[in-house]
């Protein structure tokens, strides 16, 4: 009989985790396994990648409740949902709260008093991202065995520690996607260091080779050297560095276009940096693709200008692909990138990054060195999948 297996994940919107359970999933061995996928919201880029084995789960009750109008509730006489809606619209402006809470940590408390539990009981339950995923399963699950992925700096993210051990401590294991994460992660909350172990996200060389080549790719006919960063765009992943970056590097007259793939709440924040440093045309948001490589085998440097990673996995898909890479000091990058060996790690600033790029671009031996030890690299994680399938094989 197949073991029945469970992941929750917020959505499937343009992201590292996002990407990293669609190659999980792409791996799964279905003869053995049925898998139910919960979304808090049905929607995201990678929604239509989904292996048609994979079954989507109704979205919870509560979450389509919160994501309708207040006129709509009204009509509708959901006076709770209204209820908790408004009590915890009003936690988030708490100044307290903030300063003690992670806004994840603030909702769950609300959301943990609306949502029914699942009936169905599983042999297996995955949260697959810190915060409310994880919350969930902890609280709403009946599963043999429960396991919590964590994929971003612990210690950078600012959760409430107690909170979070809490809902830990209902997890048989906590899974880390990098050395460096599982440190910080074990500092930060050291109770639950025994449950705490590495599985790196999984990337197939076969499969980005094969996507890199593809039909796609820049149409401006640009000329210049391009530089390409892939992320969210929201505060940890940097642009606000980039943007400044690229206005110094485009001061000095170098003939440069920086491309952005990815989408997130500072869009038209960082737009209207872009105008303010009147780089329109030079800094260019792309906005999202399901099958980014075409741009990434195309690009001639590759930043992460990121202020936080768990990982960085379009970082290890550049590697990949043999480019130059240039990243500010994150903790994380380290895991990764060895500083003048095969990629260029600079200060957490735009005059840094700014001198990084440069650096790449004028320094040829340098950059011919870089590519080489790329070359030798073996960043292909394939073999991660039976790590996966050796925690879901002792369930009981």
């Amino acid at each position: 009989m197949k073991k029945r297996i469970l992941i929750v994940i917020d959505s499937l919107n343009s992201g590292g985790a996002e990407k990293s359970l669609i190659s999980l999933l792409a791996c799964f061995n279905y003869q053995k396994y049925k898998v139910d996928l919960l979304l808090f919201s049905i929607e995201g880029l990678y929604l239509n990648m989904l292996p048609k084995e994979v079954t989507i789960l109704p979205q919870p009750a509560y979450m389509k409740k919160q994501a309708k109008k207040r006129v709509d509730l009204v009509k509708e006489k959901e006076f709770k949902s209204l209820y908790f809606r408004t009590f915890a619209s009003l936690a988030l402006r708490n100044p307290l709260k903030k300063k003690t809470m992670h806004s994840s940590q603030i909702l769950w408390t609300w959301a943990n008093r609306g949502m029914e539990p699942l009936e169905q009981r599983y042999d297996v339950a995955i949260a697959y991202s810190q915060g409310m995923p994880t919350y969930f399963v902890a609280e709403k699950v009946q599963a043999a065995k429960k396991l919590a992925w964590v994929n971003t700096d612990y210690k950078l993210i600012r959760h409430h520690k107690k909170f979070d051990v809490y809902y830990y401590n209902q997890f048989h294991h906590i899974i880390a996607v990098s050395d460096s994460c599982k440190e910080v992660l074990t500092t930060e909350l050291p109770s639950i260091a025994k449950k705490v172990e590495v599985i790196y996200d999984i990337i197939s060389p076969a499969l980005i080779y094969e996507m890199a080549i593809k039909k796609g790719g820049f149409t401006d006919l640009f000329d210049g050297i391009r530089i390409l960063t892939i992320g969210r765009l929201v505060e940890q992943k940097g642009y606000d560095l980039a943007i400044e970056a690229c206005y110094r590097l485009k001061k000095q007259g170098f003939n440069i276009k920086w491309y952005a793939i990815g989408e997130g709440s500072l869009e038209q924040n960082l737009k209207q940096k872009v105008a303010a440093y009147h780089l329109e045309g030079v800094f260019v948001f792309l906005g999202t693709y399901q099958n980014p490589y075409p741009f990434l085998h195309q690009a001639d440097i590759y930043v992460q200008p990121s202020k936080l990673e768990g990982y960085g996995l379009a970082m290890a898909e550049a590697r990949l692909l043999k480019k130059p890479i240039v990243a500010t000091n994150f903790p994380i990058v380290y895991n990764q990138l060895r500083d003048r060996e095969n990629g260029l790690i600079v200060k957490m600033n735009a005059v840094s990054l700014a001198k990084g790029i440069q650096e790449m671009i004028c320094d040829s031996e340098l950059k011919k060195s870089v590519c080489e030890k790329l070359s030798h690299e073996q960043v292909g994680t394939e073999a991660e999948i039976f790590k996966v399938y050796s925690l879901l094989e002792a369930a009981k």
